[in-house]
């Protein structure tokens, strides 16, 4: 059986994107094993059917952070065996490529984003160490994933390379168990909305959201994950006295997720166009809000806007002001949209489904079988 070593520089748990490749990958035959690093909340992984391997690291950012952690895989992948290496963004690709090379292993990357775009880089001298190692790198790469046609397309005027499009869409629900609202802790009576996600950071329309909140009617925010701007965010809600409006919820497993995303009235989505990056984003809480059948409120960024507008899904609001952002969510209350938009959101979530596209991965992997 050939195996497969895949890199990710976050903890595993929640990262649902990586999931469903090991088990595509899983499914064709391959062993897998996921390398990924432990934080000191990490929350146990079970039941995935493949090899778990966590490292504590001395650092949790900064570049001493990616030094240390490419140091770590440098040395497992170098002296375990593999037969394919899987990369999962650029902070995992120096240490993966250094070994393809030095062990002659073919080597697969997939890019979740336009990496050395992100605001956090904005400015600093490591946007350009980034940047730097991306161009020496990138050029040289045969097998390479993305999230959508936007990032493919800046990707192969840039480097003169093709790019394969694995959108981050959701598994096919046949059949699904949802908790109820008082499982979940919460009013059955009451109606919530949702923003969730792994990232929730600046520019990511977090801040206005919850000032908005200040004039929606009767609607409990939850906002389930992490990222850098949550504790403003807390801080926020006490100096508005919004604690009975807006709720903080870490982060949870991507089922039980699933239940809190499907009792929710709406799921929002208000990244700013302030980089490519979130310009070109598509992010996974949008599949899973229509998976979960829930209308969406989300910014108009291109990618997001074919799908939300294009299919009837919700609204996309026209700035980041919170008087507009909480028009549009009583608007939508109103409304009703989870019922009026119903039958559409079922259209997409049918179609809209990981297995469609299962097909490209194993045109690509099949060559290593």
């Amino acid at each position: 059986m050939k195996r497969i070593i895949v890199s990710v520089s976050n903890d595993l748990y929640s990262d649902q994107r990586v999931r469903k490749v090991c088990a595509t990958l899983m499914g064709m035959g391959f062993e897998i094993q996921l390398l990924g690093r432990k934080l000191s909340d990490s929350q146990e992984i079970t039941d995935r059917g493949y090899n778990i391997r966590r490292f504590s690291l001395w650092f949790t950012k900064g570049p001493l952070f990616y030094a240390n952690l490419n140091i770590r895989f440098f040395f497992y992948l170098l002296f375990h065996k593999a037969d394919v290496l899987l990369a999962n963004d650029l902070d995992t690709l120096p240490a993966n490529y250094l070994v393809s090379k030095l062990k002659s292993i073919p080597l697969v990357y997939d890019t979740h984003e336009l990496y050395t775009e992100v605001p956090e880089l904005k400015g600093r001298f490591a946007k350009k160490v980034w940047e730097r190692i991306e161009k020496s790198i990138f050029p040289k790469l045969k097998d390479i994933f993305t999230v959508n046609k936007s990032i493919a397309d800046i990707y192969s005027k840039k480097y003169n390379v093709k790019i394969n499009i694995i959108r981050n869409l959701p598994n096919k629900q046949t059949s699904r168990h949802y908790q109820s609202k008082t499982k979940l802790g919460l009013l059955e009576n009451q109606k919530y909305i949702i923003l969730q996600g792994a990232g929730i950071n600046m520019d990511r329309g977090a801040e206005e959201l919850v000032e908005a909140m200040k004039n929606v009617g009767d609607a409990i925010l939850l906002i389930i994950g992490n990222g850098d701007v949550v504790p403003k965010l807390k801080e926020m809600v006490n100096n508005m006295n919004l604690s009975e409006k807006v709720v903080f919820i870490p982060k949870q497993s991507p089922e039980k997720l699933s239940s809190y995303t499907h009792i929710s009235e709406i799921g929002i989505s208000l990244d700013k166009d302030t980089n490519l990056n979130y310009r070109y984003s598509l992010p996974n809480k949008i599949f899973d809000y229509i998976q979960a059948g829930i209308p969406i409120l989300a910014s108009n960024l291109p990618e997001i806007k074919k799908i939300v507008k294009e299919m009837d899904l919700g609204i996309i609001c026209k700035n980041h002001k919170p008087n507009e952002i909480a028009r549009n969510i009583n608007t939508m209350l109103e409304d009703n949209f989870k019922d009026s938009r119903k039958s559409k959101l079922n259209k997409a979530a049918d179609e809209l489904t990981w297995e469609s596209q299962e097909h490209i991965l194993h045109n690509v992997y099949s060559k290593f079988i």
